[in-house]
């Protein structure tokens, strides 16, 4: 088992998903209970070869290792005498905690970044492990204002940067990295892990299969004679969940899908009709007008997620007393939404304002069932497979909570709604008669706060922008945007400004996440 001392990273649950899939068992430790990690090494010789701590991960977080409350865990964990390897923040907090000096950058390095493996260092069996079949040269992703500007006592450096920092140093079975081996941006990050799980020696006792199992006795267990409430939207996470639920539960679960005037064009129609094909009977609800008369006037993007969420409580409130005395609400989150959503250990940035894991529970006093609490949105679709969900609801592009209202920059009103919809439901429409949807990972459009003067008919005209925005990703915890032949985007482009009245120009969003989000709001 790997242990991951969470410094706040948003990329944390990243580093877990990475180490799972080499097949090795991995468990998050707030920076602040480390000591768990120690009792857990004291009594390593349990049943369980899950139990066995034979590594220690410390992730990047957005502090320096200087600034008041910044997360720093106990050093005792040097003295595991297992092999520990420290990312990022991690890199520089080992350089702290043992003594080194950490300083800030005259140049900040963020994003693409060269690295140089030290030869002398890759011809040294000893200190050649972590980055073992690796050429002395490639790309890293960076994210950093300071850096080790002088290493503890009997470390040494391993790589540098192309300018010039430490860009990974060791001592012993200490290793330390200043860049993300975790993210797809990174050249060769998975080998780099893959090493370090070698150098550990890490037993390969983690099955996805097993997930699937265990979540069914736990839920049974769980819901037992209960009356179960849930939210569903029509995204793979809640319907996959629904139909889980259904089939453990049976009448006793009932699914709420709340229309808040913001979903995409017929979506209501769409999402009862194929819930209706899994034999899932779901309570519908129409408040968009009270949505959008909420959101009159409101254009700061904090505020109307908080506002659609307050809402949402709300209805959800009032659907429910249809059913009685309900004991247990269930919720679709995934990991990226737990650590995206809210500060959980007390360092993390917070990213996501309304989700899943928003105020309902606390609010309506009802046990939470999350069954997909600790999985990845991969792991979900293959519990949907399991499940028997068809192609176009597993690989369905994922959608807000709070729907249109964050793909439309400042107020949201009809007008604004419709012709989002409209560019929306062309851009969705081409790129699956071109057979590209299921390359894509998600796909939308966003009406811009912004006009272009333009020109149709020989006459001049002052109007709307339409940002398409289409990106390939693994974990949607970093993203790439998705490279369109250029006739296909030309026609896309085209037929948006030609049918949607109100629209002259399209714009493509090339931003990757980092440093960008994949929604815009």
């Amino acid at each position: 088992m790997i242990k991951i001392i969470d410094c706040g990273s948003q990329l944390t649950h990243n580093i877990a998903r990475r180490i799972r899939e080499f097949g090795v068992y991995t468990e998050i430790v707030p920076y602040n209970q480390t000591d768990t990690i120690l009792a857990d090494f004291k009594s390593k010789h349990n049943n369980s070869l899950d139990d066995i701590l034979e590594g220690i991960i410390v992730s990047g977080g957005q502090y320096s290792v200087y600034d008041k409350g910044s997360p720093l865990y106990t050093k005792d964990i040097f003295s595991a005498n297992v092999p520990i390897l420290g990312i990022c923040y991690g890199h520089q907090s080992i350089a702290y905690l043992l003594g080194g000096d950490v300083i800030p950058a005259n140049t900040r390095e963020y994003g693409r970044t060269k690295i140089r493996i030290i030869e002398d260092n890759k011809n040294n069996n000893s200190n050649n492990r972590l980055f073992k079949d690796l050429p002395n040269e490639f790309n890293v992703w960076m994210s950093h204002g300071d850096i080790v500007g002088k290493m503890p006592l009997g470390f040494e450096a391993i790589a540098f940067s192309e300018n010039g920092h430490i860009a990974s140093m060791q001592k012993d079975n200490i290793y330390t990295l200043q860049f993300h081996p975790e993210v797809d941006h990174t050249e060769n990050g998975r080998k780099i892990l893959e090493n370090f799980l070698n150098i550990c020696n890490a037993k390969k006792t983690w099955n996805p299969s097993k997930i699937y199992d265990k979540i069914i006795d736990g839920i049974t267990a769980q819901t037992k004679g209960k009356i179960i409430i849930g939210g569903i939207s029509g995204g793979i996470d809640s319907t996959a969940a629904s139909v889980l639920m259904k089939n453990i539960c049976g009448n006793n679960y009932h699914p709420i899908f709340i229309n808040n005037g913001l979903l995409r064009m017929d979506e209501e129609n769409e999402v009862m009709a194929y819930c209706a094909k899994l034999g899932i009977d779901i309570d519908y609800v129409d408040a968009s007008n009270e949505f959008l008369q909420k959101l009159k006037g409101i254009e700061n993007p904090d505020d109307k997620r908080k506002i659609i969420g307050h809402a949402f409580i709300k209805v959800f409130e009032e659907a429910a007393k249809k059913f009685g005395k309900a004991d247990c609400l269930m919720q679709g989150t995934l990991y990226p939404d737990v650590i995206e959503s809210v500060s959980i250990y007390g360092s993390s940035s917070k990213i996501k304002r309304h989700h899943n894991v928003g105020g309902l529970p606390d609010k309506m006093g009802l046990e939470v069932i999350e069954p997909f609490r600790s999985l990845f949105k991969d792991e979900v679709r293959a519990i949907a497979q399991k499940l028997g969900l068809p192609k176009e609801i597993i690989w369905r592009h994922p959608f807000p909570g709070p729907g249109l209202a964050v793909r439309i920059v400042g107020e949201v009103t009809t007008e604004k709604l419709d012709l989002l919809k409209q560019a929306d439901k062309i851009f969705i429409d081409e790129i699956k008669s071109r057979n590209i949807y299921y390359n894509i990972s998600q796909a939308f459009a966003v009406l811009t706060n912004a006009k272009s003067i333009g020109v149709m008919g020989d006459e001049g005209n002052y109007q709307g922008i339409i940002a398409l925005r289409a990106v390939t990703t693994n974990d949607f915890m970093t993203s790439d945007w998705y490279e369109f032949k250029k006739d296909d985007l030309t026609a896309i482009a085209n037929k948006i400004i030609n049918q949607v009245k109100g629209i002259n120009r399209v714009v493509y969003d090339i931003t990757q996440k980092p440093p960008g989000t994949i929604e815009w709001e």
